[in-house]
């Protein structure tokens, strides 16, 4: 092998090794943000259900309390870390923000699309299996905006370096 296979060698590798790592990050972001999404669409869900909120309503407090809780779990470790509150909550709203923004629109696409997901009490097997369903779909379609955030040095990559 000559000095430019092997170049182009080391490249392939390190690409190949960055590729992966960026997947475990965005694996790991997708699903920290997925807890901190469902934790508000879980608490708006469940206040505008038992409050009697028009779907339109509970959707707006779930996405509301969703951001709420999504920054809330990005920012505690962070603070943990010694960062002054501004600065951890700029970089938590730097890092999460198209995520949970992604998260809370396919969420409640597929909740809105699920006939009587909306309508029924916590206790109804069909809202469990919207949200299951929902969530499932927030995932799927997050994971690749976490990709590519992270192989721009956006995203949780903003972050990373206090978790450790």
């Amino acid at each position: 092998m000559n000095h430019s296979d092997e170049h182009a060698h080391h490249q392939h590798k390190h690409h190949g090794h960055h590729t992966v790592v960026s997947k475990r990050m965005a694996l790991s972001a997708t699903l920290h943000c997925l807890i901190g999404c469902a934790i508000g669409e879980m608490v708006g869900v469940t206040i505008g259900t038992h409050l009697g909120f028009e779907p339109h309503m509970t959707i707006l407090l779930a996405v509301v309390l969703s951001f709420v809780s999504g920054y809330t779990v990005s920012t505690l470790p962070l603070l943990r870390a010694k960062l002054p509150f501004h600065k951890a909550l700029r970089l938590v709203f730097a890092a999460d923000t198209l995520s949970i923004l992604t998260m809370t629109i396919v969420d409640n696409i597929v909740m809105v699309s699920v006939p009587g997901a909306m309508d029924k009490d916590l206790t109804h097997p069909i809202y469990w299996i919207s949200r299951l369903a929902s969530l499932a779909a927030a995932f799927i379609i997050a994971f690749p905006v976490n990709v590519y955030l992270l192989r721009r040095g956006k995203g949780h990559a903003l972050t990373h370096e206090y978790h450790h």
